[in-house]
């Protein structure tokens, strides 16, 4: 068995794409392998800022022989027939078929043995496709010539069992009449400043080591664990902490080969603006890591992760790093002091000059909307003022016209707050203003505050209702305007802070919102009740969705979704899954559901054969067995107490009152035979009636096991 090392060596590949490409590269060539039927033990693959490399374990030097028996004609067949079946089989006489027996006679096999290749023979075209096949979103050309890669590819370094392997990718210019390659070889070049030039190996050990030696570390994950450890102790030794940043702890070691912390100043003047100010233009824009002090506060200091040992232990990087943050803080200090010197109110006025989307109307009119929309939900969460939540909502977009968000975006709602605090708003108004497109995730934190969970609803309501009004909803896997996440953020709000929220009273106070607003629509003709069954059951979906992340059966959701009846609210629905989910594990729920579903197959049956429903309407009279008529009254005792129990919403009660149904139903099946002539009829509504009754609460139907 044979180790194959393939190394691609290019300028600086951007670092969102490094990993994923190289685990691309890897899966293309394990395809390619296995389509020549070459099987491996192990599949590794590393990324740095400038090489993809992959390496394969446990390869054959060759593949297998391969003996391959194709079926033919009869022996006694005409010799037109079997001279057809040589040449289809590619032999040349019968010398080389045997004859095997089958049911209709003997007949002639062929047989085809086929040599393996050389694995050396075969890698070329395998890499070489793999090469071309990777997907970059913006590929680069090379020149005039027909060659894409994301950045200008520089070298291929390809050894199979310490030899490298006779290869090379060839690329053509019809513009220019000339062709050119890159042949495969069995070198590579270190760190960019730190190394000694050209780098020879044989495998892949040999590969890493001198890798390492020239100060390049190989391995993605071994640099995030580096940096991290590097981080921690300088903040450790400044005696500050460090603010946890994955995301950018990922992208900067994706930025570097050989990384080095530093820590800079930060100038104090810069110290009074916001700190998501400061941090966000450090991250953003330098890729620097942000420091606290002991009790939360943010240090002046900041940590930068170079990518280069100095004799001066960093001193001119720190220096150089120092200089460019000044600057990027004067224009945010200077963006901060222009805002803060007017009052949010002054920017509302410029939001009708901003066009949310043309058939929509301005953000100055959906402004108005979601004020009107965050004082209907306020009415349903508990300690929610009304007048609190239209002012949140009516300031809650002002600060997108601001100077800060204009050059920071990721601030919006986060600049909002400060400057509501500065001109004196509720901090309940404050808060909201910040929280208002939250959740924008499934691992976002959810609103809690009241007037904070109004105005992130009404935000969302609005954004769900006008783009369904124009009939611009999600599509396949399309969605443009993040519609599903506005969904799924309604139901974590709801669900997280057990609001009993009627989903069709709200939507029609949002779509009646747009009537001023929408456009290049004859709103006679928008069928508002259609359009909210239409989201009603695109919400369905979200949450068996979000349920089954949950891990709530999907069939328990299936079942409780369709009982229909247009329960729209959440916190009720969820309930009875809930319900249902603990009434099926316990034992008399379990059995219960064997009864129900003997019944309702007999049912489906009857009425397929019928080619009608059995509509329940029970006649006691018509009763001839002591069986019968105690199910019945069992299921009359059964059915008010369900009911009962469910309009108080104790659905585990209501539940559990069919609980009584198992033994009647047991005896019921044991004695008494359905399809008896005469009681046939009267019977089979029975179990008509049973069915109709429980699948009020659930379609038990659609359980499984």
């Amino acid at each position: 068995m044979a180790e194959l090392l393939v190394e691609l060596l290019s300028e600086e590949i951007p670092a969102a794409l490094q990993v994923k490409s190289a685990t691309e590269f890897a899966n293309l060539i394990a395809k390619g392998l296995k389509s020549e039927n070459l099987k491996f033990s192990t599949i590794q693959s590393y990324s740095t800022p400038r090489r993809l490399s992959v390496v394969i374990d446990g390869l054959p030097l060759k593949q297998d022989d391969i003996t391959d028996a194709r079926k033919g004609p009869k022996i006694d067949a005409p010799e037109q027939a079997i001279a057809g079946f040589l040449r289809g089989a590619g032999i040349e006489s019968l010398d080389q078929c045997e004859k095997r027996d089958t049911p209709k006679g003997q007949v002639w096999y062929a047989i085809i043995e086929r040599k393996g290749k050389e694995t050396a023979a075969i890698l070329p075209d395998i890499i070489t496709n793999a090469i071309k096949a990777i997907t970059w979103a913006k590929p680069m050309r090379f020149s005039d010539f027909n060659f894409k890669w994301v950045r200008p590819l520089h070298n291929i370094a390809a050894i199979f069992n310490g030899d490298i392997i006779d290869g090379a990718i060839h690329m053509q210019s019809q513009a220019i009449n000339k062709a050119a390659k890159i042949t495969f070889n069995n070198k590579t070049c270190g760190h960019r400043f730190l190394s000694n030039g050209a780098i020879e190996f044989n495998d892949f050990k040999q590969y890493q080591q001198k890798l390492t030696d020239n100060y390049v570390m190989l391995d993605h994950g071994q640099r995030v664990t580096t940096i991290a450890k590097q981080l921690e102790q300088a903040a450790n030794d400044q005696n500050l902490l460090l603010q946890q940043d994955d995301r950018l702890l990922n992208e900067v070691a994706g930025l570097v080969e050989w990384p080095v912390v530093l820590i800079g100043d930060i100038d104090q003047v810069f110290m009074e603006i916001p700190r998501e100010a400061l941090t966000s233009s450090m991250r953003e824009h330098q890729k620097y890591f942000s420091l606290n002090n002991k009790d939360g506060t943010m240090a002046a200091k900041f940590a930068v992760v170079a990518n280069i040992i100095t004799n001066d232990n960093g001193a001119a990087i720190i220096n150089g790093n120092q200089r460019v943050l000044r600057a990027r803080l004067s224009d945010a200090k200077f963006f901060w002091q222009q805002d803060i010197n007017q009052k949010l109110d002054d920017f509302i006025p410029k939001l009708d000059k901003v066009v949310f989307h043309k058939k929509l109307g301005t953000l100055g009119a959906r402004v108005v909307r979601i004020s009107k929309i965050s004082q209907e939900i306020s009415r349903y969460i508990p300690d929610a003022k009304p007048e609190l939540a239209a002012r949140a909502a009516e300031l809650a977009k002002a600060d997108l016209v601001s100077a800060m968000v204009n050059e920071f975006a990721d601030l919006q709602g986060i600049m909002g707050k400060y400057y509501a605090i500065n001109q004196g708003e509720d901090m309940a108004v404050a808060n909201a203003i910040a929280e208002h497109y939250s959740p924008k995730g499934p691992s976002d934190i959810c609103p809690s505050a009241p007037i904070s969970v109004a105005v992130a609803l009404a935000e969302k309501f609005d954004i769900l209702a006008g783009f369904w009004l124009i009939d611009e909803k999600p599509t396949g896997s399309k969605d443009p305007f993040a519609l599903r996440r506005a969904a799924l953020g309604i139901i974590r709000l709801i669900l997280e802070n057990n609001l009993h929220l009627p989903l069709n009273a709200i939507f029609t106070k949002a779509f009646n919102g747009f009537d001023q607003d929408i456009k290049d629509q004859d709103k006679s003709k928008i069928d508002n009740a259609a359009i909210i069954d239409d989201i009603l059951n695109f919400f369905g979906e979200r949450l068996k969705t979000h349920l089954k992340g949950e891990g709530v059966k999907h069939d328990h959701v299936a079942a409780v979704f369709a009982t229909g009846g247009g329960d729209d609210d959440l916190c009720r629905l969820l309930a009875r899954v809930n319900a249902l989910s603990d009434f099926i594990e316990n034992d008399d729920g379990a059995n219960l559901l064997v009864g129900y579903k003997r019944g309702n197959n007999i049912l489906r049956a009857e009425e397929k054969k019928d080619k009608r429903q059995f509509n329940g309407n029970v006649d006691v009279d018509k009763f001839t067995t002591n069986e019968e008529k105690t199910l019945y009254d069992i299921l009359k005792i059964a059915a008010a107490i369900s009911s009962k129990k469910a309009e108080k919403e104790d659905f585990k009660g209501a539940m559990k009152a069919f609980s009584a149904l198992r033994r009647p139903m047991d005896v019921f099946f044991e004695n008494v035979m359905v399809n008896q002539q005469d009681e046939r009829e009267n019977r089979l509504n029975l179990l008509a009636n049973i069915r109709d009754v429980m699948n009020e609460l659930a379609v038990f139907s659609l359980i499984e096991g």
